[in-house]
This record gives C-alpha cells, structure tokens and sequence, in this order.
C-alpha cells in the first residue's frame, strides 16, 4: 500500500467505474424529509451523495482528498473542491454536513474533523456520520482486528454539549451491500445524527 493519503485514494477511485453512483441508503433514510438548504459532503468519493441531495434542491459542497474523485464530481448546485482534512476544512456554515464513511489507513484526527464540521452547522442543521460497523469481503480493511467504533463512542469523543447539539439518533442497523463487481453482503452501519440546537 502506498504511503500518501492522497494516492492511495486517487487509486481507489480510478479503478471504480464513475458512471451513475448512487447515493449511501443512511443518507436517503436520514435526509429525504428535512428541507433543502446548503450542504457540505465530507469524503464525497463517487459522489451519488452530493448528486442525489442536489437533485433534491441542496446547495452542495463536495470535498474529498481525491482529485480523480473531485474532478469526476460536476453539476448544477455542487461545488466540488479538494480538501486534506488533516490540513484545511471547507469554509462556510450548512444547514446539513455528511460524512459518510470517513475512515482512512492514513492518521487523520477524525474526531477533530467531525467536532469542526459540528461548529460549522447553522442553528437547526444536522450532522450525519454514517460509519463501517463491519468489513464487507470488498473492503480495502481487511483486518480482522480492526475496531470500529459504535455511535455512542463517536458521540462520547465528540464531546459536545448536548444542550447545543442534542442527539437524534444513534444506532447500528445492517443491511445488504452491493460491492463493486456486483457482489452482495450483510454488513453493519453506525448511523450518528446530531442536530445543533435553534
């Protein structure tokens, strides 16, 4: 494996097919009701997430360390810009940031990343950090002592005042994935959404 963060992914997503993605189940089940508003995709990959909340009248920021990701991502209401988390964060305020799936082989202060992305919400805006909960057999993580940590954790590490940022759900539900080559496997989502208060 390669040691830069940035090749690595760019690797990753060279050899996916860009055509049609589709956006993350967590995302359409956790947003379809909340209104349009302006929102930022943190790790937008093959962006089916910022094409589908577009789609539905979102203002999107799209920012992955990718390029091949980011200049694959193009269209009306998304702007898609390139971002090193472990360096510099999107300016701006939202009313809706997803991060889903932001985990990485490579040292990122995560916990870092997700308590900014929490300060950059308006009043009534939402955090969505949809996480692995188990390695589906298409991973690039195979290890089979990897931790993944649940949402309650996640929560716990963010450590923000619930007061100001109350949490609407926490909770670790499977599904079936559909892997790249077609294949398919019950895997394990950690869903966190946290709303900071009006």
């Amino acid at each position: 494996m390669t040691t830069d963060a940035s090749l690595f992914w760019d690797e990753v997503h060279a050899a996916r097919p860009p055509a049609d993605p589709q956006p993350n189940a967590r995302l359409v089940e956790c947003v379809s009701d909340l209104p349009p508003g302006d929102a930022l995709d943190l790790g937008c990959g093959n962006g089916g997430d910022a094409r589908w909340l577009a789609a539905r009248g979102w203002t999107v920021t799209a920012t992955d360390i990718s390029s091949v990701a980011v200049n694959r991502l193009a269209g009306t209401r998304i702007t898609a810009v390139r971002h090193d988390l472990r360096a510099s964060f999107p300016p701006g305020d939202f009313d809706l940031v997803t991060a889903h799936y932001l985990q990485t082989p490579f040292e990122l202060d995560r916990t870092g990343v997700l308590r900014t992305a929490a300060h950059a919400l308006r009043p009534g805006g939402r955090l969505l950090v949809v996480d692995h909960g188990s390695s589906a057999p298409w991973s690039w993580n195979q290890d089979p002592d990897a931790h993944f940590p649940g949402p309650a954790e996640i929560a716990a590490d963010l450590a923000l005042d619930p007061a100001e940022w109350p949490l609407e759900r926490a909770d670790s539900p499977t599904r079936i994935a559909t892997g790249p080559a077609g294949q398919t496997a019950e895997v394990v989502d950690h869903v966190l959404l946290i709303r900071r208060a009006a």
